[in-house]
């Protein structure tokens, strides 16, 4: 570089411009913090609310609307003895189903009705009672199924247990589940951060700076998507906020590495430390800026999405990724440059001048590209001028035996109960239900039919196996009305009945999916308008439709980010190779996910969004290392040749981006401290993905097959035509001790 292009503000400036800048920062902050703890009032877990409109399930809703005016989910309560229940006891829990209905945020009764609650409903072996109760607080599901396990506590008899299970009791325990997000999450992954800038950089001060610039930048992100959430702009749910505080903290993390880096190298260079952070600066806003906008752009692929969930992740992130690079361009900048020499304390680097720091003056007997490069990367990147060909070929051989395992990745979908991975009311509920009653009980296949093919469409609902009773639905019963009299008519909307089928199996397990995939491809034939919906056909559709997304997406990523990566590099061959290395690297973590989840952790399976937010994070994510090597090599490679190129931009930028990748895949290890299956399944992707990418691929695997390809890896740019004319004299003269 040349010191006359470096820049010193005036005095004022340089008292003004710090000052501006961290008293914005503060101000964002000021405002995002306390909005952090109130994500949870604006997001939703409700999984029929991500389906997208054309979902049948969706459309039954709509319909189920239409016949009441009421949007309660089911809580049910089954209460178990330990001896059988005589008939005359029934009394006594008739009085508890008062005590339940009589809970606030339960539906209230209409007309002469005491009570909207069904039950007690004794079970064929006299052994248990279940109560239906109608939650009609949808937001306030934790808190009502809370004061309903209350009520079950204290009106137990001395020989009988209760649980609150259904669909708002789960809801309630994932909710729950996700209660550590707005503290745990963070904390473990400040403090995870935190430890690695300690080991790495050895220094008290600049862990900390570099850690400010991370959570103002997430507390900025949290006070936009607050507002949008608020607004109805996007849906906020549990997974997208702890993913959003994990990929804030990652990201800005990174590009601060990055900046830092160059920092420390331009203090060497030059005493001012205005001209530092300028030369700094400059460097690397290139490749932050790649980075940045690249998986910024990946995340708005989201939304060719048609799952809600998987779109609104989109734009969540994407605004992340905004304050990330923001954050890492303007407050660490000015931070740095209060701070100079002193923020890396007690290590602050010397200034020895730019003679000293001009590889071709130092260390001549070294491969040419390696010189003033020791320890580690001088080994690696000897090896890769020794022998490229085999070192990106072994490479490729591990990744494939990695790969292997991808068949067996179980990425169907899961049942609700298995989801949490705590300890759970609703989930013990579900397994003494099933004992006792027909598991799918209170949460009913729901069928849309023509009025007037009612009865036909019933009779064919009672056939299909897997249902153990159907019947056409005439309102709310009135428990105290007398059983005798005329059966009640069916309530006919729109020239239209709905009927509710109970499961035999639970409804949230696979046997219940073949019921609905049954009942979908069996009663056209009867009524060529019947619709199937529910609980277990919400479930079905958001695992098809989570399965189409991946197979749409994955096409429109790859081809944004290669784009990208032609204009960044100007170059065609580069690029490519660059997205299959990244592709190769996916499908590699993908295959360890899937042998340490069935045959390690024992998982019952994998969401089946999982596949794409993995894909989504890990090669957006990957191409970020691969932008900040290939910059680097690219600016090399103009003043010393490709091969040589490679090996320098291989050792300068090593130690940096090895570091990156540590700390972005112990940040999205901290995902693992929540207990839902989804979020530990992507942390344990992600995490084992980057480092799988951080040290296999950028650090062999892309380096040396470059090095091998040579000059042509810039092929049809000016680098590669200029070179071409010139052919630079490559040297590999170094001796074999040098090599080992």
């Amino acid at each position: 570089m040349n010191r006359r292009t470096d820049w010193t503000p005036a005095r004022w400036l340089r008292i003004l411009l710090p000052t501006v800048v961290i008293l914005l920062w503060f101000a964002a902050a000021s405002f995002g913090g306390p909005t952090f703890g109130k994500l949870s009032s604006v997001s939703s877990n409700d999984q029929a609310s991500f389906l997208p409109a054309s979902a049948e399930s969706t459309e039954v809703r709509d319909w189920q609307q239409k016949f009441t005016d009421s949007n309660a989910i089911p809580a049910i309560v089954v209460i178990e003895s330990d001896s059988a229940i005589p008939p005359s006891e029934l009394a006594s829990y008739a009085t508890l189903g008062e005590k339940l209905g009589a809970v606030d945020g339960v539906q209230r009764p209409t007309g002469s009705a005491t009570t909207t609650v069904a039950g007690p409903i004794p079970s064929k072996d006299g052994r248990a009672v279940e109560f239906i109760v109608p939650v009609e607080d949808t937001n306030g599901v934790k808190t009502v199924v809370a004061d309903l396990r209350a009520v079950v506590d204290s009106n137990l008899p001395t020989d009988a247990h209760g649980w609150v299970t259904g669909p708002a009791g789960l809801t309630a325990d994932l909710v729950n589940a996700f209660g550590g997000i707005d503290g745990i999450l963070l904390l473990v992954a400040v403090g995870a951060v935190f430890i690695i800038l300690l080991l790495v950089y050895r220094s008290f001060v600049l862990p900390f700076l570099v850690l400010l610039t991370s959570l103002f930048a997430l507390t900025a992100a949290i006070l936009l998507v607050y507002a949008f959430a608020s607004w109805g702009w996007i849906k906020l749910s549990g997974q997208s906020q702890g993913i959003l505080s994990i990929l804030v903290i990652g990201a800005a993390t990174d590009y601060a590495l990055l900046l830092v880096a160059r920092f420390r190298e331009a203090l060497g260079e030059v005493e001012s430390r205005w001209a530092a952070i300028g030369r700094a600066w400059r460097a690397a806003f290139e490749p932050i800026v790649a980075s940045g906008t690249t998986v910024i752009i990946a995340l708005l692929c989201l939304l060719f999405s048609d799952l809600n969930s998987n779109r609104s992740l989109g734009p969540i992130a994407a605004i992340g990724i905004v304050f990330s690079l923001l954050s890492a361009l303007t407050l660490l900048p000015m931070l740095l440059v209060l701070f100079g020499r002193a923020a890396f304390w007690p290590f602050r680097p010397k200034f020895v001048g730019e003679e000293h720091h001009a590889p071709e003056h130092a260390d001549v007997a070294a491969i040419h590209g390696l010189e003033g490069i020791t320890g580690l990367w001088r080994r690696v990147g000897a090896l890769i001028a020794g022998r490229p060909r085999l070192t990106w070929i072994a490479a490729l051989i591990l990744l494939g035996v990695c790969i292997a395992w991808l068949p067996q990745l179980q990425a169907s979908g899961v049942s609700q109960t298995d989801v949490i991975l705590s300890q759970s009311d609703a989930v013990d509920g579900q397994k003494v239900l099933a004992r006792h009653f027909d598991a799918g009980s209170g949460s009913p296949v729901v069928v849309v039919a023509d009025a007037g093919k009612a009865e036909a469409t019933l009779a064919a609902v009672e056939r299909t196996p897997g249902i153990s009773a159907a019947s056409l639905y005439v309102g709310p019963i009135d428990p105290t009305a007398p059983a005798a009299g005329p059966a009640p008519e069916p309530i006919v909307r729109d020239g239209r009945v709905l009927i509710n089928a109970t499961l035999a199996s639970q409804a949230d397990s696979d046997a219940a999916e073949q019921v609905v995939r049954d009942l979908r491809d069996t009663l056209p034939a009867t009524d060529p308008n019947v619709l199937v919906g529910g609980v277990t056909a919400i479930a079905l559709d958001t695992n098809v439709t989570a399965q189409s997304d991946l197979v749409k997406i994955i096409p429109i990523v790859l081809a944004v980010i290669l784009v990208i990566l032609m204009l960044l590099l100007r170059s065609i061959l580069a690029p490519v190779l660059l997205i299959a290395s990244v592709v190769v690297s996916y499908a590699a973590a993908l295959g360890v996910s899937a042998f340490v989840f069935n045959d390690v952790l024992r998982f019952p399976g994998a969401d089946a969004a999982v596949p794409l937010f993995g894909f989504v994070f890990l090669v957006a994510l990957g191409v970020d290392y691969n932008i900040f090597l290939m910059t680097r090599v690219r600016e090399e490679s103009l003043r010393i040749g490709t091969r040589p190129g490679i090996l320098r931009g291989l050792g300068v930028t090593g130690s940096v981006i090895t570091s990156a990748g540590v700390v972005l895949a112990a940040t999205f290890a901290a995902l693992a401290v929540i207990p839902i299956l989804f979020l530990v399944q992507i942390a344990f992707i992600v995490a084992f993905g980057v480092l799988l990418d951080t040290v296999i691929v950028r650090s062999l695997l892309v380096p040396a097959l470059s090095y091998d390809i040579g000059t042509p890896i810039w092929w049809p740019s000016r680098l590669w035509r200029e070179h071409r004319r010139t052919k630079p004299r490559i040297l590999h003269s170094e001796s074999a001790s040098t090599r080992a």
